[in-house]
């Protein structure tokens, strides 16, 4: 009798049809809202999810390495702004110059803190439970295993093979006639705290850094600054952080130390150190210190940080009458490695007119061949002022903050450089010129360097520093910490000895030889036996 059916040769004759499936819904079945969450919630929480995240954090914090920050370079923002105004639209749109504030660069933060804290809590039950466990039961067929060897022996020693399985660090039971032992739980212990790790840097640095701050002062030498909120040229406060409440100090710029380059050729004039000699007044006492860079100074509680420098002229402008109108040490911006710098001056009273002043500092002039000047060396050698000379309104009745390294000078007529009648202002140390129209006199009297000096208050770094070690050492367990089972089992021919690894581990052959040598009387195994292969 035929096995096939005689109404279908293809199919047996014991096939036995089953019930027509239900009509599906066009387009495929729906998993409802409570269906679409769950599997939202699995996809954000899985550990793939994690790792992308990660990355695009990474990726996302470039920006802020690469445009300026308003939190840290508040002077390169302005610069930015100007010198690309078509691209100040997409700055503002895309927050670039507040990244690590921004809408999207804190959804990124908030969704991988979510990703990890749904992968680590599932784990740690997983992981208490496994601990707990005892170790697996002995396998029927030790030969299909890692390093498969038969020693002399019999159940008499499964005693002595529990004890030294025990003095390894291996949590062992018996199961009858053998002894099952497993190792390497620290493993997964290290997996869990690093990513604890992560989540506590993700928390110290998202909300412990609200309750910092940190401000910048431009100090010319011999000039002071309090640390209040009206003493910073800027100051970014943290979101929890209480400006009224600023550790109280002064601290008085006394002299810039800067030592150049003056033997290799190749590198005639580089900077090779910075030192600012401060005078520290705080509540203890005055104390003389010293800001490098890289390394600051602690002042009750606040990091103090030399981050630029530059030079001052000390610039005087005096009416028709010589009444002294302006004598100030104005900060010039250094613009190049040579320290060319540019800076500005604004005189709105005290002169006929209003009076604007933009030019160029050379610390040490030469005189190019087109006739124009430059500077040679990064020192002072040749000091040289050359001034452009605005008149009319600047602009600073009408309300709009407006930089005071930055000269609007739309509506201005230019009475001196440029295409004016008289030339550029261009004074040596010490030198006068007459103003333009008969406004009055100016003199280059002296020059000083500045320093910028920024205060950061940071109640994170302790933290830190003890969580990224944590992290560290979490990450190597993981890593180097192998998990591994070893059985010892009684048989007529001896005690079989066979091992099994939880995922890669190139010494666990060794470790079974190793077990073999330390159980075996006589000091070596006997002839190991081949393994056998499981059928396909």
């Amino acid at each position: 009798m035929s096995r096939f059916s005689e109404s279908d040769p293809l199919r047996p004759r014991d096939h036995v049809d089953g019930h027509e499936p239900a009509e599906r819904t066009p387009g495929g079945p729906t998993l409802g809202v409570r269906g679409w969450a769950r599997f939202m919630w699995r996809q954000l929480t899985s550990m793939r999810t994690a790792i992308v995240l990660l990355l695009l954090l990474a990726v996302a914090a470039i920006p802020g390495s690469l445009v300026p920050q308003r939190s840290s370079d508040p002077n390169g923002v302005i610069q930015v702004r100007e010198n690309r105004p078509d691209l100040v639209w997409l700055y503002d749109a895309l927050s670039l110059h507040d990244v690590y504030s921004s809408p999207w660069f804190s959804a990124i933060y908030l969704l991988l803190f979510t990703s990890l804290v749904g992968c680590v809590i599932p784990r740690l039950a997983h992981h208490w439970k496994a601990m707990r466990a005892l170790p697996p039961r002995t396998p029927a067929r030790l030969s299909r295993l890692v390093g498969f060897q038969t020693i002399a022996g019999d159940a008499s020693d499964l005693d002595r093979a529990d004890r030294v399985l025990r003095r390894l660090g291996y949590r062992t039971t018996r199961y009858g006639e053998s002894v099952s032992a497993e190792r390497g739980y620290l493993r997964e212990t290290g997996n869990l705290l690093f990513h604890i790790s992560m989540l506590a840097m993700i928390l110290i640095v998202g909300i412990g850094s609200g309750f910092g701050y940190s401000g910048q002062r431009l100090l010319v030498e011999g000039r002071s600054f309090a640390n209040t909120l009206s003493s910073y040229d800027t100051f970014t406060p943290g979101q929890w952080s209480d400006d009224g409440a600023l550790e109280p100090f002064s601290v008085r710029l006394d002299e810039l130390d800067v030592v150049y380059e003056t033997e290799n050729r190749n590198a005639m004039g580089a900077p090779l150190d910075f030192t600012a000699h401060v005078t520290v007044d705080e509540p203890t006492g005055e104390r003389a210190a010293q800001i490098k860079v890289n390394e600051p100074l602690d002042v009750t509680g606040a990091d103090l940080y030399l981050i630029s420098n530059g030079y001052a002229p000390r610039i005087s402008v005096r009416d028709p009458d010589g009444t002294v109108v302006y004598d100030e040490y104005t900060p010039f911006l250094a613009q190049d490695d040579m320290m060319t710098s540019l800076g500005v001056m604004k005189l709105p009273d005290g002169l006929d007119e209003q009076l604007g002043l933009r030019g160029f500092f050379y610390p040490t002039a030469v005189q190019l061949e087109t006739g124009a000047l430059a500077s040679g060396y990064t020192d002072l050698v040749n000091p040289v002022l050359s001034l452009q000379a605005f008149t009319g309104d600047l602009g600073l009745d009408a309300g709009i903050p407006r930089s005071v390294y930055a000269l609007d000078t739309d509506g201005l007529t230019q009475v001196a450089g440029g295409d004016a009648a008289t030339d550029a202002l261009t004074l040596a140390l010490g030198e006068s010129v007459e103003l333009p129209g008969g406004l009055g006199t100016l003199s280059f009297d002296d020059v000083v360097r500045y320093g910028v000096i920024e205060v950061h208050v940071d109640y994170t770094q302790t933290a830190v520093f003890w969580t990224t070690l944590v992290l560290v050492a979490s990450l190597l367990a993981s890593l180097l910490i192998p998990r591994r089972r070893l059985w010892v089992k009684a048989t007529a021919e001896g005690l079989e000895l066979a091992g099994l690894a939880r995922g890669e581990d190139p010494t666990l052959e060794r470790a079974v030889d190793d077990l073999a040598k330390r159980l075996d009387a006589q000091g070596a195994p006997t002839r190991r036996p081949p393994r056998e292969r499981t059928p396909r």
